[in-house]
């Protein structure tokens, strides 16, 4: 039996692309195992999926100033020798990466003992912790066309992005069962990322009134952001969170309003949902929501409002030009050739466990 070691964390889009792959590496026989941080977010995801899990010690790489910048070098060492230990342990054939600071101390690991590595770039851009993993790399994935310049030739591959298989069995019907919506008026599904948005969350609070005369709205608002004062609302229901009954709402929807996370978009792709998005600013980031953002604009995927130009006026503005106009969209979206992320990147892992 062939052996994967899978690592990544940090955020959710480090951890759900892996738990997208897993049913087909268990399909195709492989022995997985996970490396992430001692007690990163995505311990509990992996643990919950069945999946062994190894923590390691983790420090981030910072370009400011931050007094942690000189005690976390430590950390990345003795992560370091760790990812080493375990690499000796389980003689991997190959290494997957999702990205995040966990994940640059095992791929240096794997590159000391000649296990070829893997690594998938959601961004638009590589971030800085996939920049120090890329040139141990035999292949690096991509999500989009722009990003192969970025990128050295000859490992570049534009793959888009795994999506879980359960998302796409979505049923409408318990859907609107389980948030206990009609059929009659469509349905707007907001979503903040997997920490919550509170940009978002009041903007579209702020229009509420307004798109309810046309729409009933599902908010997924992030963990202490529900606002006590709308439970109830006739159209309106909200939650801190949603695990398995997510693919029901996303069947429910007929349209998204999102942050422009490369995973969370790639979903929406993927599910074929007309969506307004609203990448997180440049203020508050390094710009890649921006740009990936932008690039599906630009694909005639979805509609993009910047943080910065959101108002009561020109969110409803775009909700209703991109429901009006929904099935430019779609049809869009249909002639997209990202859809089969996983058959390409498992055709990836097997080259490389079979020449390793």
């Amino acid at each position: 039996m062939k052996t994967i070691l899978l690592t990544g964390g940090g955020t959710a889009g480090h951890v759900t692309p892996n738990l997208a792959l897993i049913p087909s590496l268990k399909a195709a026989g492989y022995d997985i195992r996970y490396i992430g941080s001692y007690n990163g977010m995505e311990r509990k995801l992996i643990e919950n999926a069945g999946i062994p899990y190894d923590g390691i010690s983790s420090g981030k790489l910072r370009r400011y100033f931050d007094l942690k910048n000189f005690t976390d070098p430590f950390r990345v060492l003795k992560g370091y020798a760790e990812a080493l230990k375990l690499m000796k342990k389980y003689k991997p054939d190959v290494l997957f990466s999702k990205g995040g600071f966990v994940a640059v101390p095992v791929v240096l690991a794997a590159k000391h003992y000649h296990i070829p590595t893997i690594i998938h770039e959601s961004d638009m851009t590589p971030g800085l912790a996939n920049k120090l993993c890329i040139p141990s790399a035999k292949w690096v994935c991509c999500n989009f066309p722009e990003t192969l310049k970025y990128l050295p030739e000859g490992k570049a591959v534009l793959t888009g992005s795994p999506i879980r298989a359960e998302l796409l069995q979505g049923d409408r019907l318990a859907g609107l069962q389980y948030t206990n919506l009609s059929a009659a008026k469509p349905i707007i599904l907001v979503i903040g990322g997997s920490l919550g948005s509170v940009k978002v969350n009041g903007a579209v609070r702020s229009i509420l009134p307004k798109l309810l005369e046309q729409f009933q709205v599902i908010h997924i608002c992030g963990k202490g952001n529900l606002d006590e004062s709308l439970i109830g609302t006739p159209g309106y229901v909200q939650y801190e969170y949603v695990d398995s009954p997510l693919k029901h709402l996303f069947a429910a929807a007929d349209l998204i309003v999102s942050r422009a996370g490369a995973n969370s978009i790639c979903e929406i792709l993927a599910l074929r949902k007309p969506n307004v998005l609203i990448p997180l600013s440049a203020a508050a980031s390094r710009g890649d929501q921006i740009l990936n953002a932008n690039s599906f604009a630009k694909q005639g995927y979805s509609t993009v409002l910047e943080e910065e130009k959101v108002t009561d006026a020109t969110l409803f503005d775009a909700i209703h030009d991109t429901y009006e106009n929904r099935r430019t969209f779609i049809d869009s979206m249909e002639k997209s050739h990202l859809n089969n992320a996983i058959d390409t990147i498992m055709k990836l892992i097997n080259d490389c466990a079979d020449h390793k």
